[in-house]
């Protein structure tokens, strides 16, 4: 009975790790849906981006309800109960890296709605998703894999991600500096790019979270070079 019970537990366990990586490729396509519809200037897109959030959203409550059901059933003790814990932070994560999907989607609207002096430069912003894409994408491959190297990796690629997102900022103030009449166009570009930047962060957290799955230690709010000691140790 023991085992059967514990062969039971083990499936609940993978079933909802199962689901987190459902919901975290839900989240890419709605990364990349946005991106590309902002790009084309695909207002149909961009309005299916918006409405499909609430399928992200759905998804984050029922893996949630699954967890409290296996905490209160399971009572789940050392790697188990880090593993619950884990996927409860992962997909708050990615329910939020879907509102920033959102966000670029709804200010990709109102660029292609309203009369522009001129339309924004996205090939910076491109440049910008791929990263933050590529972030997303590893973070939750190393969930899959259970690979706490990843979080050196992903922690290196935030500050890459958010040095382009610094640059673009000095670009589009120098922008409205030079001519006030893209002021308008600056601002919509700005909030998309720091939706970008946003979206790497939640990757990056994601990453950390696989290293307290496997390691059992809380390398948040950490230096680059303590990450570093602690995916070397332990």
């Amino acid at each position: 009975m023991a085992e059967h019970t514990s062969k039971q537990f083990d499936l609940e366990l993978e079933t909802i790790r199962t689901r987190v990586l459902q919901m975290g490729g839900l989240v890419e396509q709605q990364i990349q849906s946005a991106v590309d519809a902002l790009m084309s200037a695909d207002i149909e897109r961009l309005d299916k981006v918006v409405a499909d959030d609430a399928l992200v959203n759905s998804l984050e409550v029922a893996i949630d309800d699954d967890c409290q059901h296996i905490i209160a059933r399971r009572q789940p003790a050392a790697s188990d109960l880090r593993m619950v814990i884990t996927v409860i932070k992962t997909i708050t994560d990615l329910e939020r890296i879907g509102d920033e999907a959102q966000k670029i989607a709804r200010q990709g609207k109102i660029i292609h709605q309203s009369e522009r002096y001129q339309l924004p430069r996205f090939r910076e912003v491109r440049k910008m998703a791929d990263v933050a894409l590529a972030m997303l994408r590893r973070a939750l491959d190393a969930f899959a894999r259970l690979d706490a190297t990843a979080a050196l990796e992903l922690a290196e690629e935030d500050l890459i991600l958010d040095e382009e997102f610094s640059a673009e900022l000095r670009q589009l103030i120098t922008f409205m500096m030079e001519d006030p009449r893209t002021i308008s166009m600056s601002i919509d570009t700005l909030f998309i790019a720091k939706a970008i930047e946003r979206i790497g962060d939640h990757a990056k957290n994601i990453s950390e979270y696989v290293v307290y799955l496997v390691k059992g230690k809380d390398i948040r709010h950490t230096t680059l070079e303590e990450i570093k000691r602690e995916t070397q140790t332990g």
